[in-house]
C-alpha cells in the first residue's frame, strides 16, 4: 500500500501553519532526526559519562597504596640539665653545629595488599565499566523508542492533518457556492447553515490536531534539544518500514538473537559476574595485608645514629571478613533468580511484540492497495455531484464521514504497523526492522 498521495499537501499546509505562528521552521527526515538526536540528547550525554566515571574508579583500583612518611621527635633545643644526664653531648652532622644535641627520628611504611587484592578489586571494578556500558545502551534503547514512536506519530498527524485541510478547502467552495444559491432563492437557507456547521466541525478538527502537533513537537525537540522556537517539519519518507524481512523470521531465532543482545538481560549476567568478583575479592580479604616499617632514629638510642626494619599485621582472630564473604555468596544466589526472572520477561516481551506484529501486517495487508485511491475519486464525484444537485446534501454527508473514518483507519492501520515493528525491536534490543 502506498503512502498517502496527499504528501504534498501536507508541506503547504505546514508552511502556512507556520507563518502564522512565525517560527524557525526546521525540514528534516527520519534519519536526520535521529542523528541529531545521537548527538544531542542530554541523558544520553550524560549517562555517557557514567562509563568514564567507572573507568576512573577501575583506574583507582588499579593503584598501589601510597608509602607513609613520618619525621618526629625533633628538639628545637636542649639545656644543660638535659646533656649533663648522661654527661656527653651530641654531636652535630658530620662534625659541624647543624644538628648538635638535636635527636631526629624518621621512618617510611609500606602498605603490601596479599592475595591478589588489587586485581581482585580492578576485576571487580571492570565488571562496573561494563554495567555502565550496558546502562548506557539500555537507556538508548528506551530513549529511541520513545523517539521513534513521536516520530511515527508527528507523520500520522500531519498526514491526518492534510486530509482535513483537502476537505475544508472543498467545503468551503461548497459553502460559497450554497451562500450564493440561498441569496437567489434556489436553495433552502438550512442546507447551507449544514454546510457551515460541516465546516466548522472540520475546523474544529484541525485546531485540535494542530494542539496534538504541537505537543509532540515539544517532545522531539526536547530529545533533539532544539531550541523552543523552531517548527519541526517531518517529510513524508519512510512512514512505512519494510516488514518482508521480518516475515521470514522464527520466534525461537529472535529470542535467541535477544539473549545475546538486550541490555537489561545481559545486566542481570552481569549482576551475577558482579557477585563471582565480589565473592572472590571478599575471600582474599581473609589475608592480612603487610606493612612494611624502615626507620632511622638519631640519639633516641644506644646509637647514635640506629637504623632498624620492621613488619606489621593483622591477626585474623575476630574478624574474618565472614560477614562481606556471606554477603556475596548470597548475593550470586539472588542474582542467579534475577536473571531467570529477567529472561522469561524477555522471552515474554518478544513474544507479545512479535504477535502484535504479525497481526497488524495482516490487517494492513487486508486493506486493498487501490481502495484509498477509490475513496478519493468518489469523494471527487460526491463532490461534484452535490455541486451539480445531482445528490442530496445528506448523502454527501454521509459519504463524507465514511471517507473521513475510512482514511483514519488506512492512517492508523499503517502507523500500527511502525509502532509494533518499533515495539519488537525495542523487546529485541537491535534495530531489526528498519
Amino acid at each position: 500500500m502506498s503512502i498517502p498521495k496527499y504528501a504534498g499537501v501536507t508541506i503547504i499546509s505546514f508552511i502556512f501553519y507556520i507563518q502564522a505562528i512565525a517560527q524557525d521552521t526546521l525540514k528534516l527526515n527520519r534519519q536526520q532526526c535521529e542523528a541529531i538526536f545521537l548527538k544531542e540528547n542530554l541523558l544520553l550525554i550524560a549517562e555517557r559519562l557514567e562509563i568514564s566515571k567507572a573507568e576512573a574508579m577501575k583506574l583507582q583500583a588499579s593503584l598501589w597504596p601510597n608509602p607513609t612518611v613520618s619525621l618526629d621527635e625533633i628538639n628545637l633545643w636542649a639545656t644543660q640539665k638535659q646533656l649533663g644526664v648522661f654527661g656527653e653531648e651530641l654531636p652535630g652532622f658530620n662534625g659541624g653545629n647543624f644538628g648538635r644535641n638535636q635527636q631526629i627520628s624518621f621512618s617510611i611504611e609500606q602498605l603490601i595488599l596479599t592475595a591478589g587484592k588489587r586485581k581482585k578489586l580492578m576485576a571487580l571494578e571492570q565488571v562496573n565499566v561494563d554495567k555502565s556500558q550496558q546502562y548506557f545502551q539500555d537507556l538508548l534503547r528506551h530513549l529511541k523508542y520513545e523517539f521513534r514512536l513521536q516520530l511515527t506519530q508527528l507523520q500520522y498527524l500531519q498526514f491526518k492533518r492534510a486530509i482535513y485541510l483537502n476537505q475544508i478547502s472543498s467545503v468551503r467552495q461548497l459553502t460559497h457556492a450554497y451562500q450564493r444559491q440561498v441569496d437567489l432563492g434556489n436553495i433552502p437557507k438550512g442546507e447551507y447553515i449544514r454546510l457551515k456547521a460541516l465546516e466548522l466541525e472540520i475546523s474544529k478538527q484541525i485546531n485540535e490536531l494542530n494542539k496534538e502537533i504541537n505537543e509532540v513537537q515539544k517532545e522531539l525537540k526536547l530529545l533533539m534539544r532544539l531550541p523552543a522556537n523552531v517548527y519541526l517539519i517531518l517529510s513524508d519518507d519512510d512512514y512505512l518500514k519494510n516488514i518482508e524481512s521480518f516475515k521470514s523470521l522464527s520466534l525461537s531465532a529472535l529470542l535467541d538473537t535477544a539473549k545475546s543482545i538486550r541490555p537489561d538481560l545481559k545486566l542481570a549476567e552481569l549482576e551475577q559476574t558482579y557477585f563471582s568478583k565480589l565473592y572472590a575479592y571478599e575471600k582474599a580479604q581473609r589475608t592480612p595485608n603487610l606493612t612494611l616499617k624502615g626507620g632511622y632514629d638519631r640519639g633516641g638510642n644506644f646509637m647514635y645514629n640506629f637504623v632498624g626494619f620492621g613488619v606489621a599485621m593483622d591477626l585474623p582472630i575476630f574478624n574474618r571478613n565472614q560477614g562481606n564473604i556471606r554477603y556475596a555468596n548470597l548475593g550470586i544466589e539472588q542474582s542467579k533468580i534475577l536473571y531467570e526472572q529477567q529472561f522469561l520477561t524477555v522471552a515474554n516481551e518478544i513474544a507479545l511484540a512479535w504477535q502484535n506484529l504479525n497481526t497488524s501486517i495482516r490487517f494492513f495487508e487486508s486493506i486493498e492497495p487501490n481502495y484509498e485511491k477509490t475513496l478519493d475519486d468518489l469523494l471527487n464525484a460526491y463532490t461534484k455531484n452535490l455541486a451539480n444537485r445531482s445528490i442530496s446534501l445528506l448523502e454527501y454527508l454521509d459519504f463524507l464521514d465514511a471517507y473521513l473514518e475510512n482514511k483514519r483507519i488506512i492512517l492508523e492501520a499503517a502507523k500500527d504497523v511502525n509502532d509494533k515493528a518499533e515495539e519488537l525491536n525495542f523487546s529485541l534490543g537491535i534495530d531489526l526492522i528498519k
